[in-house]
């Protein structure tokens, strides 16, 4: 029989009410048979709970405090310390009901989201509008939104324009604007506007629920603090009873006995980890930021490196076409031919070609067919019979397909003023290339001079890009060392290289043509919504916003977090200790130590409930080399990789 949280709750209740009677007795009578009366069955109405559990506990053979809380209050019983063991027996239950209120609290942030769920959905089938359920929506329906309502689905808009609130999706409390062929997430809400968007993930598929689910994953996963308390209580409880039973042995008083059993109990210590794993996961979701369990958030709090991905981490991802150039063909032909090539792309360099195309007006007509994608190198497509490719040089060399002293020329003039150039060649000649430039995003900059101040010592980029593109961005943001022309692959590699030897390492990347490079390393972060399955899949960090700042925050929260861990575990051996002390010094008597023990319990929770509401400082600290070290001189490891 396991007993709900409202009978518990009447339990207490019932018991507080024989306690007060018990107390009232005293003062009119003082002692006498109603008074213990009334004591002993405050202790074994509200000891039902307790012994109930120790009984449960122990046909499986484990110790657990419920069992020793049982042992003490029996043996209160049977020498007559009726007070002590009504004390103690109500004193462990209202703990318990403090400590889940508490909890309660430190799973708000889990609650939070699960209320935020959508419910209802608006759509349009055969020309009728009706209201259904959120979890009826089927893929391709047509989702009408408006002012106010939550977004059900994962979807693209098709009409209309709205701010949307996507704070439940990336913690950013600014509304994002969305209008024709934008992506809009579950969860959301349609700040202001109109909104019709096709339904392309519903149910449990949408972004929204996957967070929920990954949150509740990550507040059940063990940190190995967490999995070593555990081993330690499940040796140190037997371990009290013995030493309880060798106080009885050296001093035959029973009371004192008793009493060193219940105070020894680890209660604080065993939740002083899970409390504070449970709040800083927490914390994390509420701002847009999935932690995957303990473990990862302890591994990130001893971070010292941080490698970076270039375009759509460092960048804005949203590339630009700066100029074409064609060898024996119009830059139109060239611009028409490339963006129905790259239709079928879902690279940002191929998108910003079918960009450009729709922007002057190009009407796309011919289908790629006989479609290879190469990783890291480009794509090759049949199109109207012809055979073509596009990207970059190492694509070239692969298919043997010449460069004329002219287009290299071109191409490398390109580079050096910050351009990815594509090339776009047949089987025999490159017949154009197309220049796109990215920009760097507006916070890079000062992000990478945080992360100095927050004791990253090794800041990397890795890019598939061209040398002289990655060397203007990598010098800008000041980073310490730049790897590029790098296949998926080569990127996994050099990350693997740059481990070990004192080297805690997180690579951040898009999640999805890193998904190998981010896998490798210590820790994955994988940052934005674009590509959120992988990610999801992959990282073990996802910054959902796609925001840098959130990479500092992450941080300082995973700090925070163990720092929260340790000091609950000084706090509760200490609390332990002390009371012990007194115990044998015969200061401390079993009500009222399990009194303090109690309020251990609560102090380590309240604590810990402190990281639901924790938010790195604002204030921005510049970064400035210290007069004895500069830059990699701890990183000769990185150096060499």
């Amino acid at each position: 029989m396991i007993m709900k949280a409202k009978q518990i709750n009447r339990i207490m209740y019932a018991s507080a009410i024989l306690l007060l009677a018990a107390v009232v007795i005293y003062l009119i009578s003082g002692s006498g048979w109603l008074l213990n009366t009334f004591l002993i069955s405050a202790s074994l109405l509200a000891g039902y709970p307790t012994f109930l559990k120790a009984w449960k506990a122990a046909q499986l053979k484990m110790f657990s405090i419920e069992l020793l809380v049982t042992i003490a209050v029996i043996g209160a019983l049977i020498i007559g310390e009726y007070m002590e063991s009504a004390a103690v027996t109500f004193l462990f239950l209202f703990g318990a009901y403090l400590e889940g209120r508490s909890l309660e609290k430190a799973r708000a942030s889990i609650k939070a989201l699960m209320d935020m769920a959508p419910l209802e959905a608006t759509v349009l089938r055969n020309g009728i509008r009706s209201v259904i359920m959120a979890e009826e929506v089927v893929e391709n329906d047509l989702v009408i939104i408006q002012t106010g309502e939550k977004i059900p689905i994962d979807g693209r808009v098709i009409s209309g324009k709205a701010s949307v609130d996507e704070a439940a999706i990336t913690g950013e409390s600014i509304p994002a604007s969305k209008a024709k062929d934008d992506q809009v997430f579950s969860g959301s809400i349609l700040d202001s506007g109109y909104l019709e968007v096709v339904a392309e993930k519903v149910g449990e598929d949408t972004t929204f629920s996957k967070i929920i689910e990954l949150v509740e994953e990550a507040q059940e996963g063990k940190a190995k603090t967490q999995r070593f308390l555990e081993k330690f209580a499940a040796i140190y409880t037997p371990g009290i009873m013995v030493l309880s039973l060798l106080v009885w042995v050296f001093t035959r008083d029973v009371h004192l006995s008793l009493t060193f059993l219940v105070i020894a109990c680890p209660g604080a210590l065993v939740i002083s980890a899970p409390v504070s794993i449970v709040a800083g996961i927490g914390n994390g979701a509420r701002n847009g930021i999935l932690i995957k369990g303990g473990e990862v958030m302890e591994n990130l709090a001893k971070i010292n490196a941080l490698v970076f991905d270039k375009t759509g981490t460092l960048t804005k991802g949203k590339p630009e076409v700066t100029a074409i150039k064609g060898f024996g063909i119009s830059e139109k032909e060239l611009l028409l031919m490339a963006a129905e090539a790259e239709v079928i792309s879902e690279h940002h360099l191929g998108r910003a070609i079918v960009k450009e195309a729709e922007r002057t007006g190009l009407k796309l007509l011919n289908k790629p067919t006989e479609i290879s994608v190469l990783k890291g190198r480009g794509i090759e497509v049949s199109l109207g019979g012809k055979q073509l490719y596009i990207g970059n040089r190492k694509g070239l060399f692969q298919n043997e397909i010449p460069i004329a002293a002219e287009v290299e020329f071109y191409a490398t003039e390109q580079e050096k003023a910050g351009n990815t150039a594509v090339f776009i060649a047949d089987d025999k000649k490159v017949l154009g290339i197309i220049s796109i430039a990215d920009t760097i995003r507006d916070t890079a900059k000062e992000t990478m001079q945080q992360l100095k101040s927050e004791g990253i010592k090794h800041l990397v980029m890795l890019t598939g890009d061209n040398k002289h593109t990655a060397n203007i961005v990598g010098e800008q943001l000041g980073m310490d060392r730049i790897y590029a022309e790098l296949l998926p692959e080569d990127k996994a590699q050099k990350v693997k290289e740059c481990m070990g030897k004192g080297i805690k390492l997180a690579m951040v990347g898009d999640g999805v043509n890193d998904a190998p490079a981010i896998a490798s390393a210590d820790v994955g972060i994988a940052m934005g919504v674009a590509g959120t399955d992988i990610a999801m899949e992959t990282a073990d960090v996802v910054l959902m916003a796609d925001n840098l700042d959130k990479l500092i925050h992450a941080l300082r929260l995973s700090k925070a977090t163990v720092r929260n861990m340790k000091q609950n575990m000084f706090f509760a051996v200490g609390t332990v200790a002390i009371l012990l002390a007194g115990v044998l010094t015969k200061n401390v008597n079993l009500a009222s130590g399990m009194l303090i023990h109690e309020l251990s319990v609560l102090l380590v929770i309240l604590n810990a409930i402190r990281l639901v509401r924790f938010r790195p400082s604002p204030k921005f600290k510049r970064f400035t080399k210290r007069k004895d070290e500069t830059a990699f001189s701890r990183g000769k490891v990185c150096l060499e990789c």
